[in-house]
């Protein structure tokens, strides 16, 4: 990580104040201190000016998304908002065949929260950022006062290149593609639900939060033929599935036997009465290849430590168009329909 130039200066305050918002020297203290001297953005101007020789190439496309992370707890086994904020925005740009280059992070913080949280999240995000390989240029702070905020909220955007030989699109899958996730299902719901305390839970599971586009990049170079990627987070594997076979026309079936799920998970959502299906997902996606290169596409994955739980789960058919189905461990069928309301507040 890039070192600052000149010493930053230091906030005196064990909490976040509403002077911290106000625009003056404390508001400078803060964002230096907590902020830019662990991002260490290009200079301290109104906009980031950059370049990278990928933005160039004839035909490259830009790619660029924004997210939201409100995630109570902030802090959790595997996690925590800051990492969830960088990692779901580098994903976000990932399953679209993007090369992530830069994010930009703007925070929205309580009256009365510790300096030293913030200072964990921020050093989280920087290092969340290093691992992907991307690089936080600019951003934004904002205080409010207590009781109209929940603690720390995050706004990430991204940006990145496409490159011109790169066409990943929903609807691009055709019957008999298979379907392949990189590893175990809604481990990151069942983490947030763990963490808020709510159940005496005698092991911990961590979330899943990681970022992905190292384990894209393995796969595309292994099978450039790779239809698309959708990463399973609110909503989790079932809508990601259903947003595909919509675009694409096709229907999909998937294996109760071959989910890849862990036990205390299963366990979590027997006791709620819960579907793993539906669980957040903030370091899982779920892709799309041609049959024949399903192997190449496995092992292309688990060469990266992302990819080390890839596993066929299922493939697209001519049969029941636009409508994801799973065949149950006693060998029924069973519509797996688009995640109704909200199955859990708070998870990302």
């Amino acid at each position: 990580m890039n070192q600052p130039t000149t010493q930053p200066r230091r906030v005196v305050a064990d909490k976040v104040t509403m002077a911290h918002g106000g625009g003056g020297k404390a508001m400078r203290d803060l964002i230096e201190d907590v902020f830019t001297s662990v991002f260490c953005p290009p200079g301290m101007e109104d906009q980031a000016r950059l370049m990278d020789p990928a933005i160039v190439v004839p035909g490259a496309k830009l790619a660029f998304t924004t997210d939201s992370f409100v995630v109570s707890p902030m802090e959790f086994p595997g996690g925590d908002i800051g990492k969830i904020a960088v990692c779901g925005t580098v994903n976000d740009l990932a399953v679209g065949g993007a090369k992530p280059l830069w994010l930009s992070a703007a925070f929205i913080i309580e009256e009365g929260v510790e300096i030293s949280t913030l200072r964990r999240i921020a050093a989280s995000m920087q290092s969340a950022a290093d691992i992907a390989g991307v690089k936080i240029v600019t951003g934004d702070t904002k205080v409010v006062g207590k009781g109209s905020g929940d603690g720390v909220f995050i706004t990430t955007s991204g940006v990145g290149v496409i490159d011109p030989s790169r066409d990943m699109l929903a609807e691009n899958v055709q019957p008999g593609d298979v379907a392949i996730v990189n590893g175990v299902l809604g481990d990151h719901g069942a983490a947030i639900l763990a963490a808020r305390g709510d159940m005496a839970l005698k092991t911990e599971i961590p979330s899943d939060c990681q970022s992905l586009n190292h384990l894209i990049e393995a796969l595309l170079t292994a099978v450039p033929e790779t239809r698309v990627a959708r990463d399973a987070t609110r909503g989790g594997l079932a809508s990601a599935l259903n947003e595909i076979a919509d675009a694409a026309g096709v229907g999909i079936e998937i294996g109760e036997d071959v989910l890849p799920l862990r036990t205390e998970v299963k366990g979590v959502c027997e006791i709620l009465g819960l579907d793993p299906l539906y669980l957040a997902n903030e370091g899982t996606l779920v892709v799309f290849v041609p049959e024949d290169q399903a192997d190449a596409a496995i092992s292309a994955m688990k060469s990266v430590e992302a990819g080390l739980g890839a596993v066929v789960i299922g493939k697209a058919t001519t049969k029941h168009p636009k409508t994801v189905v799973m065949r149950t461990l006693f060998g029924g069928l069973r519509i797996v329909d688009m995640l109704v309301g909200e199955q859990l507040p708070r998870i990302c």
